[in-house]
């Protein structure tokens, strides 16, 4: 499954939705700032893990929770 990961003004998104192009995700969210993917979660956990060391809980636990969860969108939360 591919994952999406969106930039907003006040906080990060990772997604399974299947978007056709960042223009729907702009649509879909105010404060929209750029969006990478999508890619595979291997990608997706590589990537948040090499720029974003202050994930909590880390990189691979959110988005196995994305993975698993009927939700199609997770805020990535860091620590405080």
């Amino acid at each position: 499954m591919n994952i999406t990961i969106i930039f907003l003004e006040d906080s990060m998104l990772i997604s399974k939705v299947e978007y056709k192009s960042w223009r729907e995700i702009q649509d879909e969210y105010e404060g929209y700032k750029a969006s990478l993917g999508p890619w595979d979660a291997d990608d997706v956990v590589e990537y948040l893990e090499d720029e974003y060391t202050d994930l909590n809980p880390e990189a691979k636990i959110q988005v196995e929770n994305l993975l698993s969860a009927s939700e199609k969108t997770r805020r990535l939360t860091f620590n405080a």
